[in-house]
């Protein structure tokens, strides 16, 4: 790889902890404490500076330290997470993501703003922001007695002045290394992970003279032991002159996943150490001990003590290796004693287990393009096995050839194929809920209002191309629900409401469908100045009857616009009318549901792939139509006595006691010009979005099949009251209907004119 591979996966990285971070923070925010969130947040801090600074990217690494600094406060509870400070630690992410787009993309940000997040970050680490009690109080007394702290000076030595005058000497200064104790205690995922707690402990002892003490205390028996958790735990004490940084970089990819405490020994830790502990402290002793080996140098001595020390501590190293091998192979004998004729497989489940453990469910990094095109070459292979069964079933006519048989087999693997190969491209709305959570923040402070974001169902799938088509209708509709639907918090006040607006985004799966809801608890629709925009500017006449639904619809006509003023957030009337027609591209549609005084609620209807459409196959007066699955709720056979007449043109049937308007599709389509007969037909039931329900008539059903959607705007125009299009088994091209668009024709709202007030429903 080259290194602008190297640094595209870098950036792809940054896309994951920057939402890891936005994630992590909005939880903080809204009140969650978990120490592991707090380490969330600061790992992808800390991740983010790591690469950019392997890259040279300066102006991303300056800030992610001042950021990283601050959140390490937060980390070690010298910082209160309060709204306040919060609120700068989400405008700092802001910038970050920003930084991170302009190092990839090029640009340049918004310096002033960079900079004044730069101090307040500093002012909050600082302790400007008032930290807790325990945090601001001097440090415990030490005993009366007791010496200063000793102090570390540049080059990580402690200078230690003491006196030769017990044996004839001169003052001078001798040079101690600072001795660091720590305490490690390994969680089971550190081993899952691949790590191991004696290799960190070799590392360790390269840094300097160490000494360490392994705790088994917590080991059960061998009836209890678990093999996959982790019992031991180590005291270390390490002479060195790398400093506390150097410490922590040997347990920097296992420090999440293990209790670890790092500290400077001084001299309350040294009054608690034995005298053999003490070879470094400014004892005064008697030469004469010397006398009966004239020939041991002092240097030698220490020597050969240094040499003592290290091979303990690589003793007590190779004692724990052994202890936690024989803990493994002890677990391993104990279940094979339980089942001696299962030995065997039962030991090559375990490392299997632990194999798989540590693996961690691999991931590979693949273009999108390269996905794309294997679902084209999938649809194309779906087309072929239908055109291929199609031709067979045309030439058997008994249908139990041994080639009809395998084409049955082969459709089925071609369908799982195909299920499988969506399944990549499924991907969960979180990223694109994470966006509109910056959305509310810039807003709110534009126009001065106090909103909080409350997102539900982040983790529903839909495919790719439909999450990345959301960002722009979302962001739209965000902007119009804070700054047209909620109040300003005074008002809210005196209107009995929190002064903090709410505004909730959420997103299920429903009937194959993906449906997203955007609520908030605002003022709602005002109809009467609605009405009365759409009136002055010629939209609607001045004595038109309208629905509360069809003025509320006004609002996704081009050019309309409620608001008083032109500002940089609405007054231009673009905005809603972009949202329709981008939700219609996706095959969708959007309601409104409005109470003035309580809110509104936009529901938009999805699917959940443009690429595969599980439907019905029928004929409407000579033409091939494909009716999606997903909105059919029956088919049934209609009777004469089913059959009701309501006014000049209106049918209804009878079903089930209830009577439900019947729609001749191919007379909505102007296949023909009167309408059929429909006990020569077909009624299907169906369901739309904000339709209800409807019986389409159509003249035949040819079977269900599972077709490859083919959008008609690509190919050829956008086609009234038709979604797409397809490629049946025999070759022909079959339209696919939106029922939706022929429910509301249905209702007197003209297929052909879209941009009217009608179509807007």
């Amino acid at each position: 790889m080259d290194m602008n591979e190297i640094k595209e996966i870098f950036f792809q990285e940054c896309e994951e902890q920057l939402a890891e971070l936005e994630s992590g923070l909005l939880r903080l925010n809204d009140g969650d404490r978990d120490p592991e969130t707090v380490n969330a947040v600061f790992r992808a801090v800390h991740s983010i500076k790591g690469g950019a600074g392997a890259f040279g990217l300066d102006d991303l690494v300056s800030f992610a330290h001042v950021f990283e600094t601050t959140l390490d406060c937060v980390r070690s509870n010298k910082l209160e997470p309060t709204a306040e400070v919060l609120k700068v630690m989400l405008k700092s992410a802001d910038v970050l993501a920003d930084l991170t787009n302009v190092a990839r993309d090029g640009g340049s940000v918004d310096q002033a703003r960079s900079k004044q997040l730069i101090r307040e970050l500093e002012a909050l680490a600082n302790g400007e922001a008032p930290p807790p009690a325990a945090v601001v109080e001097a440090p415990a007394a030490k005993p009366a007695a007791a010496a200063p702290a000793p102090v570390v000076n540049d080059e990580g030595f402690v200078p230690v002045a003491f006196s030769f005058d017990d044996f004839g000497g001169e003052e001078d200064v001798l040079i101690v290394h600072p001795t660091y104790e720590i305490s490690f205690k390994p969680k089971a995922d550190l081993y899952s992970k691949g790590n191991e707690a004696t290799l960190l402990l070799r590392d360790l002892s390269r840094l300097g003279e160490m000494s360490i003490h392994c705790n088994m205390e917590a080991l059960p028996s061998l009836e209890q032991m678990d093999p996959e958790s982790a019992y031991f735990s180590w005291k270390i004490s390490v002479k060195t002159d790398k400093g506390e940084d150097a410490i922590r970089s040997v347990f920097e990819f296992a420090e999440w996943d293990c209790d670890l405490e790092i500290s400077l020994a001084d001299e309350g830790t040294a009054a608690e150490m034995t005298d053999e502990e003490l070879p470094m402290q400014p004892v005064p002793f008697d030469l004469s001990v010397l006398d009966d080996e004239p020939d041991a140098p002092v240097g030698v001595v220490e020597e050969e003590e240094r040499l003592a020390a290290v091979h303990e501590s690589a003793a007590t190293v190779a004692a724990a290796e052994v202890a936690s091998n024989v803990v493994q192979l002890a677990s391993t004998a104990s279940r094979a004693a339980a089942e001696p004729k299962a030995a065997a497989p039962a030991a090559a489940a375990a490392q299997n287990t632990a194999q798989a453990a540590s693996a961690a469910a691999p991931t590979i990094r693949v273009d999108l393009d390269r996905v794309d095109r294997l679902i084209n070459l999938v649809g194309e292979l779906v087309i072929n096995q239908a055109m291929l069964s199609q031709s067979v079933i045309e030439n058997d006519n008994n249908g139990t050839s041994s080639i009809n048989m395998g084409l049955e087999e082969l459709q089925q693997l071609t369908r799982e194929i195909q299920d499988s190969v969506m399944a990549i491209r499924a991907q969960p709305v979180k990223p694109v809920f994470q966006r509109m959570a910056r959305t509310v923040r810039e807003i709110a402070d534009i126009t001065g209002k106090s909103v909080r974001l409350i997102t539900e169902g982040e983790n529903t799938e839909v495919d790719k191309t439909v999450i990345d088509k959301l960002a722009e209708p979302l962001t739209h509709m965000i902007r119009n629900a804070v700054d047209h639907g909620l109040e300003m918090p005074e008002k809210r006040v005196a209107l009995g409401k929190n002064p903090e607006g709410t505004v909730r985004l959420t997103a299920k799966h429903r009937s194959g469908r993906i449906v997203i809801e955007l609520a908030d608890d605002g003022q709602g629709i005002n109809r009467e100045k609605v009405r009365q925009k759409a009136i002055d500017n010629d939209l609607i006449a001045a004595d038109a009857n309208l629905s509360d639904e069809e003025i509320d619809n006004l609002i996704f006509h081009a050019g309309f616009s409620t608001a008083d003023k032109v500002s940089d957030l609405s007054g231009r009337g673009v905005g809603m009318d972009v949202v329709k027609r981008s939700i219609q591209a996706l095959g969708g549609r959007i309601n409104i549901s409005s109470k003035p005084g309580h809110g509104s609620v936009f529901t938009m209807s999805l699917p959940l792939t443009l690429a595969v459409l599980d439907g019905m196959v029928v004929t409407v007066a000579g033409q091939t139509l494909v009716v999606p699955l997903t909105a059919i709720v029956e088919t049934l056979q209609p009777e004469a006595s089913a059959i009701h007449s309501f006014g000049a043109s209106q049918r209804l049937i009878s079903i089930r006691n209830s009577f439900c308007p019947l729609v001749d599709v191919g007379r909505i389509l102007n296949f023909r010009s009167t309408q059929a007969n429909p006990v020569e037909g077909v009624a299907l039931l169906v369901e739309s979005e904000g339709g209800g329900q409807r019986a389409l008539m159509v003249d035949a059903i040819q079977g269900q099949r599972q077709v490859v959607i083919k959008s008609l705007e690509a190919n050829y125009t956008h086609v009234p009251g038709i979604a797409a299009a397809t490629i049946l088994g025999d070759g022909r091209v079959a339209l696919i209907l939106d029922v939706d668009a022929v429910v509301s024709a249905s209702r007197g709202q003209p297929l052909k004119l879209e941009t009217s007030l009608a179509a807007a429903g």
